[in-house]
C-alpha cells in the first residue's frame, strides 16, 4: 500500500508542480511569465503578471509538498485551491478533457482528498518526522479550505465578461 500512495504522491505532486513552473518560466514547455500571464488574461483574471505568479508558486510549492510528503495536509489544501481555480475555469467546456473541460483538474482535486483521507504514506518527510499519521477531520479540513479558497481567488480576480468589455462592445 506504501508502494501505491508513493507513486501516487509523486505523480500528482511533480505533475501539479511542474504545471507551476510552465506558468512562470519557459522551462518544461512553458512560455515563461508573459506566457502565463497571458493565459490568466485570456481566462478573464485581473492582475497580470502578480496573478501568474501567484498562481505557479502556489502550484510549485504544493505540488513539491506533496510530491514529498511534507506537510501533506498543506500540499493537498493547496493543490485542491489552484485546481479548484482550473475547474471553475474549464467548467462551461463541460467534463471531458478533449474539450478543454474540467476533467482533469477534477481528477487531481480527487486525488488530493484521497492522499489527505489516506496519509503520505511510510516513505514520506511527514512519517519520518512522526507527524503522521494525520486525523480522518483532516481530509474535511482539507477539501473546505482547498475548495474555499479557490473559489474565494475565483471571485477576487476574475472579470465580469460584462464589465470587461471596452465601451462599445459586444
Amino acid at each position: 500500500m506504501d508502494t501505491g500512495i508513493l507513486i501516487l504522491r509523486l505523480l500528482v505532486g511533480l505533475l501539479v508542480a511542474a504545471h507551476g513552473v510552465q506558468k512562470v518560466s519557459s522551462h518544461l514547455g512553458g512560455r515563461g511569465i508573459e506566457g502565463g500571464t497571458a493565459e490568466f488574461r485570456a481566462d478573464g483574471f485581473r492582475g497580470g503578471v502578480f496573478t501568474a505568479l501567484a498562481a505557479g508558486g502556489g502550484q510549485i510549492g504544493s505540488g513539491v509538498l506533496l510530491a514529498a510528503g511534507f506537510l501533506t495536509p498543506l500540499g493537498t489544501a493547496g493543490t485542491v485551491g489552484v485546481m479548484t481555480v482550473a475547474l471553475t475555469v474549464k467548467r462551461h467546456n463541460g467534463l471531458w478533457v478533449q474539450n478543454d473541460g474540467y476533467e482533469y483538474p477534477l481528477v487531481l482535486i480527487v486525488a488530493a482528498v484521497a492522499l489527505t483521507a489516506t496519509g503520505p504514506g511510510a516513505c514520506s518527510l511527514d512519517a519520518l518526522l512522526g507527524l503522521t499519521p494525520y486525523p480522518l477531520w483532516w481530509t474535511a479540513l482539507v477539501l473546505l479550505v482547498g475548495v474555499g479558497s479557490g473559489l474565494l481567488a475565483r471571485l477576487v480576480l476574475h472579470r465580469d465578461p460584462v464589465a470587461a468589455r471596452p465601451a462599445g462592445g459586444r
